[in-house]
């Protein structure tokens, strides 16, 4: 595609306008139906360290699931944008964990050690129906996935408002182990998304 940047930038930006603009009540209902989908259909996170994010412009609030998580035997940590140009450092939290304030005037946890991840559950701005994901541009996520080696099981959050056909990856791209909707499941294989329900054995 010609121009790829500005194309990218201009559906971000539809994108984003239209999840902020969401009623409150259907961002609950939606909001409901992706934490039920993540607590009864990817099991395996519940002894895993897991990577959240602070909700931000309207996104999928993770912190509905935390204390789930917490009580299932996972670990939970937030990201630190600790330079412009640096992966992502995330920081273990709980609940009552103090906090600060951070790059974007995001809470970050203010005084707790730094840990590697075993998941991450990531917010889109857009997904493909490959896998791929729209971000906000920065690439913080990015940078730090390629990092990890093996790569921590990747899970993408968005409403199907949210869903786009192609965004035209580049080699450089990585598609998500996993992703969420108020939906479905949907499971990145052979470039294409397949729902839970299709699959059997879904959760190994």
């Amino acid at each position: 595609m010609d121009n790829l940047l500005e194309w990218k930038k201009h559906q971000r930006k539809q994108l984003i306008t239209a999840r902020e603009a969401l009623p409150a009540d259907v961002h609950q209902q939606w909001s409901e139906a992706i934490s039920g989908l993540l607590k009864q259909g990817l099991s395996k996170l519940q002894k895993m360290t897991i990577g959240i994010y602070w909700p931000f412009r309207g996104e999928y609030d993770p912190r509905l699931i935390a204390e789930y998580f917490i009580r299932q035997g996972a670990s939970l940590a937030l990201p630190e944008v600790i330079g412009k140009h640096q992966p992502l450092c995330f920081r273990e939290w709980l609940p009552d964990t103090p906090m600060k304030e951070g790059a974007y005037g995001i809470p970050v946890p203010a005084e707790t050690r730094a840990v590697m991840l075993d998941a991450v559950i990531i917010p889109m701005v857009g997904f493909d129906q490959q896998g791929y994901r729209l971000g906000y541009g920065s690439g913080y996520f990015d940078r730090t996935l390629a990092t990890y080696y093996p790569q921590p099981l990747t899970i993408g959050i968005a409403f199907e408002m949210q869903r786009l056909e192609n965004l035209y990856p580049q080699p450089h791209d990585i598609a998500m182990h996993y992703i969420v909707t108020e939906v479905d499941i949907f499971r990145a294989e052979n470039h294409g998304l397949v729902p839970a329900s299709v699959i059997q054995n879904f959760d190994e």
